[in-house]
Order: C-alpha cells, then structure tokens, then sequence
C-alpha cells in the first residue's frame, strides 16, 4: 500500500490506536479524516488539521449522514479503516451481562457492517481502494473474562474474509488489522505485557507498507495468539488466561 498519497477516513480514531494511526497516515503524506463520536476529540484532531466527521456506528443515519459528509469533502476517499469497538467484562453466570453482550455485538460486529456497507459502493464505483478491517488477538486465543468482546472479533475476522473474496473482481482490497494489546500513553504498568503505542503503530505502518500488502496485519507480538492452534499452545494459553477469571466481581477463577 502506497502512504504517501491516499485518502484515508478512520472511523474509531479519536483516540488510542486509531488517532495513533491517524497521525502515521498523515505523516506519511495522506490526506486524513476522522470519525467518531466524542465532540470534544473531534475538535482537537479539528485544530490539529483533520477532516473530522461526527458518527456512531450503531445509528444507522448516523453512518449513513457521515458517509454523506464525509464523500462530499472528500469525493477521492480510497481508505476506510473500521476501529470502533468496546471490550467489557462479562459474567456468563449472570442473565444481566446480556446487555453488555448487546452492546459489544452491535458496535464490534455490526458497526463495522454498517460503515463498511455505506462505503462499499463508493470503493467499487472508484475501481480500486482498500477497506481495513479491526480484529484483536483474542479473535485466535479467547480471553474469558470477555467473551462477546472475543466471538464479535472473530466474527469480523470471518466477514473479512467473505469480504475480501466477495470484492476480489472490484480490485477493492480488505486488510485486517490484528492488535494485540497495546499500551495507550500513561496505560504501561495496567499490563505489563502489552505493546507499546509508538513501537506497535511503527511495525503496523510498516507492514502495510509492504508490496503486497498482508491480507493480516500481524505485528510480532501477536503470532502467539493467531498461530495458537497452529502451533499446539492453544489449550494451555486458554487455561492461562482462564485465571484472569479473577478479576469478575464475586469470583475467585
């Protein structure tokens, strides 16, 4: 994927590793808008000098008016990244966390198909461009103490998938993005083991630099986790994580 010269909307960027790669695309020489629905980051990424376009992606006008806004002010758009998500915890002993289940499945999974549905004919009508798709790790290796959180990623994993086949003759790419944990700036000591922002953005930038782009943006710190089965590590790595069961209020693993 060429940097130096894309339009590029990132929807889910006003903060963590979507603004990150907000500021990377347009360092790079991109032309950048973000979406999103904090009024308060929209404004700073405003006087920072980006297009940005207010949207929540479990509103369907609301996706459909920032696709309208967002195609007037930039009619050349070829990128459309999909980063919003939620991760929340969630008892499976307790009926109550099916609302947390609602939300995690309704922003995840079908706000990507929202944004992804409303810029598609866009990209086919152009003849070219690229959709990049968000998973996570937990997609590949379950964390338990957020079960939707990882069944909403793997499901955008496999709607990635089908896109990319489906959109093949329309020369529109879908590249997915595979985070593993990232520490945000002032976030490094509440996991030890996650990656940090500026090193993670560097090598995802980098990948997607590379000629052909991956289908799968897999930074190193993620290979334990999508080649899991792979590699055989897959039941002992779940058992591992299974004692983060701790955390859920009134349980002790």
């Amino acid at each position: 994927m060429d940097l130096t010269n894309r339009t590029v909307l990132i929807v889910g960027g006003t903060s963590g590793i979507g603004r990150e790669l907000a500021h990377r695309f347009a360092a790079a020489g991109s032309t950048v808008a973000v979406g999103g629905r904090s009024e308060k980051a929209l404004a700073q990424l405003a006087g920072e000098g980006f297009g940005t376009f207010t949207v929540d992606v479990t509103d369907d006008a609301s996706v459909t008016r920032a696709r309208d806004a967002v195609l007037a002010r930039h009619p050349e758009l070829d990128t459309v990244v999909t980063m919003s998500g939620v991760m929340l915890l969630e008892d499976l002993r307790d009926p109550a966390h099916f609302e947390a289940a609602r939300t995690t499945v309704d922003t995840n999974l079908l706000g990507t198909i929202r944004v992804i549905d409303a810029f598609t004919p866009h990209l086919v009508r152009r003849g070219a461009g690229v959709f990049v798709t968000v998973t996570s790790g937990i997609a590949f290796l379950p964390f338990p103490p957020m079960p939707t959180y990882a069944a909403s990623k793997a499901a955008v994993h496999a709607y990635s998938e089908a896109l990319r086949a489906q959109l093949a003759g329309a020369d529109v790419e879908v590249v997915e993005l595979v985070p593993p944990a990232v520490a945000m700036v002032g976030q490094q000591k509440v996991n030890p083991h996650a990656l940090p922002l500026d090193g993670f953005a560097t090598e995802v930038m980098d990948l997607l630099a590379e000629n052909p782009t991956p289908h799968e943006i897999l930074v190193k710190g993620v290979h334990m986790h999508r080649w899991a089965e792979r590699d055989g590590t897959y039941d002992d790595l779940v058992a591992q994580r299974s004692k983060a069961l701790a955390m859920l209020p009134g349980r002790e693993g």
